[in-house]
């Protein structure tokens, strides 16, 4: 390996490891299409690889931990801000000291430590704090709001057919057979199926 090689070498071993963590977290965000999980246990495997190479520093990352850790504070605790100050301290401090080198300098170049932590900080603020606001937020659609509600046949309903109500088309069916254009109301619902009757008002 030449002199530029060992110099580049963590360079590159990192933002494969960063990466690899990136498209880890895509793929908990957005699971389903595979190619984030593949694409991450590549990289990862890559990385895993180049660290088998480079000596590793046991205290860094103990602060990228401790990064981390501070990270998933901000998420929870009251002045998020500075929780996540910290942990970009952190993270850019280990980032840079992971890979150990002869002089006890940084391997990884100091301002791509601090760029990347940050870059990676914003990914997740934004990313995490969305999915955890997705899955707490109740749906924005509520099947149980369309009873009572009135809607018009637009199928036969004989004993089954379709209905429109709540700006949506239904599957429905009735007692009687009710022609098309006429105003029902919503009387149960069964899964995505209505039972409905004749709007007495109407």
């Amino acid at each position: 390996m030449t002199v530029l090689e060992s110099l580049l070498f963590p360079d590159l071993v990192y933002l494969v490891l960063v990466g690899g963590l990136w498209l880890a977290a895509l793929a908990m965000v957005a699971p389903g299409t595979g190619i984030p999980e593949v694409s991450a246990f590549v990289a990862l495997a890559l990385a895993g690889l180049g660290m088998l190479v480079i000596p590793i520093n046991g205290w860094a990352i103990a602060v990228l931990v401790l990064g981390a850790v501070l990270f998933g504070l901000s998420l929870w605790r009251r002045h998020e801000w500075a929780w996540l100050a910290g942990s970009a301290v952190a993270l850019s401090l280990g980032s840079a000291f992971l890979f150990r080198v002869e002089d006890g300098g940084p391997a990884v170049h100091p301002v791509l430590a601090a760029v990347v932590s940050v870059l990676t900080l914003g990914y997740f603020w934004v990313a995490i704090r969305k999915a955890l606001a997705a899955s707490r937020a109740r749906p924005t659609i509520d099947p149980s709001a369309v009873l009572g509600q009135i809607g018009e046949v637009r199928t036969l309903l004989d004993p089954t057919g379709a209905v429109y109500v709540a700006g949506e088309l239904w599957t429905a069916r009735a007692d009687r057979p009710i022609p098309v254009g006429t105003r029902i109301r919503v009387r149960e619902r069964d899964g995505l199926i209505l039972t409905v009757e004749p709007d007495e008002r109407s």
